[in-house]
């Protein structure tokens, strides 16, 4: 409780300085919440483009997203059995007032961690239903994750960009061996391409298999039988060890200026 409420003040102290100074401060850790980090985000751009009015919302319902869908084709959106169904995604929607008038999404992200294996082995710790295991076996927790990202799409359906970022984080998302010292100074090598370790394909499911660790914001058009067809791809970025805040949010920056520059409202 100490540590959350320490990272916590450490984050509103970062937001009262400006954007000068916000990469400047020292690392922060990953469980600090994403939704701080884009609240910071959030007013960072406020302060860089005053003439553009921001909004903050820690979720959409899903009434909204059905609204969306069916104003572009009265096919879609018909059907919702929940009438107060929403989704939260971890770190909230930052929108921006478009020259219309109408509010458009700028950043979206979610931060999941899976795998505490590297932890595990560099403490010395077994785990297993007998504590007699190295490695655990990966969990499926993170899919849950594509309910959120195909909503935004939903919502996201007539815009040529956009802006989900998926901060991944622990051992069940290598994209490389990685080498893990045991107290006793002996070494585990964790490959990145075991089925029983390694979640990360389940999510490359949402960028279309592109490259990871990449601003993926901007649309891909691509051409089938001569029609062309919209892929809204997730920017998924992930490391095995924590994230800091300093790593997070020129990330974060990137792709909100990306959406920025494809909505047409900068300067």
């Amino acid at each position: 409780m100490a540590k959350k409420q320490t990272d916590r003040l450490r984050v509103e102290k970062i937001r009262g300085e400006g954007p000068k100074e916000i990469f400047g401060e020292s690392a922060q850790k990953h469980d600090t919440s994403v939704n701080d980090f884009s609240k910071v985000v959030f007013e960072t751009l406020q302060k860089d483009f005053p003439y553009l009015e921001f909004r903050f919302r820690d979720g959409i319902d899903k009434k909204e997203i059905n609204e969306k869908l069916n104003s572009v084709d009265a096919r879609l959106g018909v059907t919702i059995f929940v009438e107060k169904a929403s989704i939260k995604p971890d770190g909230g929607i930052i929108e921006v007032k478009d020259k219309d008038g109408k509010w458009r999404i700028v950043l979206v992200c979610e931060a999941k961690h899976q795998g505490k294996d590297i932890e595990n082995i560099s403490k010395g710790i077994l785990v297993g239903k007998n504590n007699d295991q190295e490695l655990m076996a990966a969990g499926n927790a993170i899919e849950r994750s594509h309910k959120n990202i195909n909503e935004i799409r939903n919502i996201m359906i007539d815009e040529k960009h956009f802006p989900y970022i998926l901060f991944l984080q622990g051992s069940n998302f290598l994209t490389e061996p990685i080498t893990v010292i045991r107290p006793d100074g002996t070494e585990t090598i964790l490959k990145h391409d075991i089925g029983s370790l390694n979640r990360i394909d389940r999510l490359t499911a949402a960028n279309y298999s592109l490259p990871i660790n990449q601003n993926s914001c901007e649309n891909i058009f691509i051409s089938i039988d001569g029609q062309s067809v919209m892929l809204q791809a997730v920017s998924i970025y992930t490391k095995p060890t924590e994230w800091t805040i300093d790593e997070m949010l020129p990330i974060m920056m990137e792709v909100s200026r990306t959406s920025l520059k494809i909505i047409g409202v900068t300067e």
